[in-house]
């Protein structure tokens, strides 16, 4: 059985999703403790819960410790078994995150899968839905993968009731990333998503970005939502021939719509002055699916303790070597391999 512990590098629940993921696909049994040890309320949450219970119904696992505020977890896998499941949060915690804990097993699965997922669709702190759908999946796409996403309801704290399907067909012939230069740039446009709230709002965030950027964006779209409370974010879409970043605003009812705006463009504005292609969230989402490729590369823009933390994780259960060194037009050249 691997040992983790929870309190390494980030100390964050990325561990433990990555840790469910390839404990899965290996088969390969965990424990881990001090979980989530450098959050400031330690220990399972509802949403990292959903995560763990989901992962142990696809794979028909064992468990000790499966409980809200458990701070130590054992996990034993068995075989993955594909088919239709209904997870919910029950609080507004991240869909996208469910979504990224349960994809890679059922790429492994015996047979096709839909899965729902109920709860916040647009979280602070977790990749949104729009994110997911436009920037991590067509990647996903272009490595092999066979997942198709989609937006039933937008779901925004603190009521959650948002949910998301998923379709995944089983995969493992993985390509091997290369993704080292943005290509031409397509488009760039801005997107706000507004729900039960005055369309006023994004107007004064795409000022926001425009003014702090200097320039007026060519395209500007607003993305009405029906959901259970008021909700708010603006993107920033770069279309490139060979990636879409998405940089992110997050409304709340603290901020002004000036800040979410320039929330966003500072966001933007860091990978920009930058001419790697990944950037900080991204690179860290692409290590898993790169590391089960078992070959691949990519340059970013930054090493963040996160993504440093999810390589520990990652060579736990994987034979990879994964090398990061500077490179010399700026940013880290990340080369995967056995």
């Amino acid at each position: 059985m691997i040992i983790i512990d929870g309190s390494l590098g980030e100390g964050g629940g990325q561990i433990l999703r990555t840790s469910l993921a390839l404990s899965a696909i290996t088969g390969k049994a965990f424990q881990v403790n001090h979980i989530r040890a450098n959050r400031s309320k330690p220990g399972l949450m509802r949403q990292h819960l959903t995560g763990v219970e989901a992962v142990m119904k696809i794979c028909k696992a064992k468990t000790d410790g499966a409980s809200l505020r458990s701070k130590t977890l054992s996990f034993i896998p068995h075989a993955i078994c594909g088919g239709e499941y209904e997870f919910e949060i029950g609080t507004a915690g991240s869909t996208t995150l469910i979504l990224q804990t349960v994809l890679y097993p059922l790429l492994y699965a015996n047979k096709p899968s839909k899965v729902t997922i109920t709860g916040g669709t647009h979280n602070d702190m977790a990749p949104p839905f729009d994110f997911i759908k436009n920037s991590f999946l067509p990647i996903l796409h272009s490595m092999g993968a066979s997942v198709e996403v989609q937006l039933i309801k937008a779901g925004f704290y603190p009521a959650g009731g948002g949910s998301i399907s998923i379709e995944v067909n089983p995969s493992v012939k993985w390509k091997p990333l290369s993704l080292l230069d943005k290509g031409n740039l397509i488009q760039e446009k801005i997107v706000g998503v507004i729900s039960n709230l005055p369309a006023t709002i994004i107007e004064k965030e795409v000022e926001s970005i425009q003014s702090l950027s200097g320039r007026k964006f060519p395209a500007v779209e607003i993305d009405q939502q029906k959901s259970l409370c008021p909700g708010n974010l603006v993107f920033i879409f770069e279309i490139y021939e060979n990636i879409t970043n998405v940089f992110t605003g997050f409304g709340e009812k603290t901020k002004s719509a000036a800040s979410v705006g320039k929330e966003a463009y500072l966001e933007y504005a860091r990978t920009l002055a930058n001419d790697a292609p990944v950037p900080e969230h991204l690179a860290d989402q692409l290590l898993l699916p790169m590391a089960l490729a078992g070959q691949g590369e990519m340059r970013i823009v930054e090493k963040s303790l996160h993504f440093v933390t999810n390589i520990e994780i990652i060579k736990l259960f994987l034979d990879v070597s994964i090398d990061i060194t500077r490179h010399e037009a700026g940013g880290f050249y990340v080369n995967v391999r056995k």
